[in-house]
């Protein structure tokens, strides 16, 4: 994503350069559209999270990581790495891709059979109370925590989340690897429905991708933290979507700060796991914050029986 921080121009390399204009960062050695400010600790080339592979101290490109890695099994123990661990792809995009895919896929399903959306929004039970709930969560469908996540009625909400999901979704993936991002969508989206249940009222259908797309608000946070990159432009505009959130009716704004909290508690997890174990506290991390949409639908599902 783009970053409006800038750092003062470096002198005339060996290569005759001119000095970086102090507004701007360089661009990746291999992505040049895409300013970066970090760069190799070995051959000092501009990286971005993409391309950048942990090392004891810093971080390596691609280059450098093959020049010292030699072939065989000591080759496959220093293979390019993502910033949080995961194995580079060719199309840093392709999650991000397929989960725009389903969403539209979904909403078109809904324009087509109206009725579809009655089986696939999130709702704590139907009918009310005193009547024995016979639809919604409280009824056994705790499917619908996860069916209401890819569903949208409205061109605008789809519109909206799509277009996040892919301005927000590019870098984390790059960074966190495909295995790692999927997680982090998919559990701040459910940690979005566990918070929507236990808070709204029973009866009130919601739907929507904004409690995964908050989450990856919450580690795009952590990312720009991770890298001491310029957090203004991201902080800015999720203060603009919270203010959104708390002033315009019919939104869910559970779902927005459930997604939100877990997608701050994962992406920093994930960034700032020790190397040594890194996988076990990513997804040990993942777990807990699992372990807890669990313990929210149980206490909200006695409540409501």
């Amino acid at each position: 994503m783009d970053q409006g921080a800038g750092t003062p121009g470096t002198p005339d390399g060996p290569g005759g350069q001119a000095p970086t204009p102090a507004h701007s960062l360089p661009g990746c050695y291999r992505h040049p559209d895409r300013e970066t400010g970090i760069r190799c600790t070995r051959c000092e080339r501009p990286i971005c999270p993409e391309c950048m592979v942990d090392a004891a101290v810093g971080f390596h490109c691609p280059e450098c990581v093959r020049g010292r890695s030699g072939s065989g099994s000591h080759f496959e123990a220093s293979r390019p790495r993502t910033l949080a661990g995961g194995t580079i792809a060719a199309d840093p995009r392709l999650i991000t891709k397929i989960l725009i895919g389903i969403n539209v896929a979904v909403f078109l399903a809904i324009q087509v059979h109206e009725s579809l959306v009655a089986d696939l929004v999130l709702i704590g039970r139907w009918p009310p109370a005193p009547f024995t709930a016979t639809e919604g969560v409280a009824g056994g469908q705790w499917y619908r925590l996860v069916t209401s996540m890819f569903a949208h009625q409205e061109i605008w909400h789809i519109a909206f989340n799509m277009l996040s999901l892919w301005w927000l979704g590019g870098p984390l993936e790059a960074a966190l690897g495909r295995a790692r991002y999927l997680t982090l969508y998919l559990v701040s989206g459910l940690a979005g429905s566990a918070l929507t249940y236990l808070l709204a009222s029973p009866v009130q259908p919601s739907l929507g991708a904004s409690g995964a797309v908050f989450g990856l608000f919450g580690a795009t946070a952590m990312l720009l933290r991770r890298l001491n990159a310029d957090m203004r432009p991201i902080m800015v505009l999720l203060a603009i979507n919270l203010i959104f959130t708390f002033t315009v009716g019919n939104i869910a704004w559970q779902a927005h700060i459930g997604g939100l909290a877990a997608g701050v508690v994962i992406g920093y997890g994930m960034l700032h796991a020790p190397r040594e174990r890194r996988a076990l506290v990513q997804y040990g991390v993942c777990g807990l914050v699992l372990v807890a949409v669990l313990v929210l639908t149980l206490v909200r599902t006695v409540q409501l029986s």
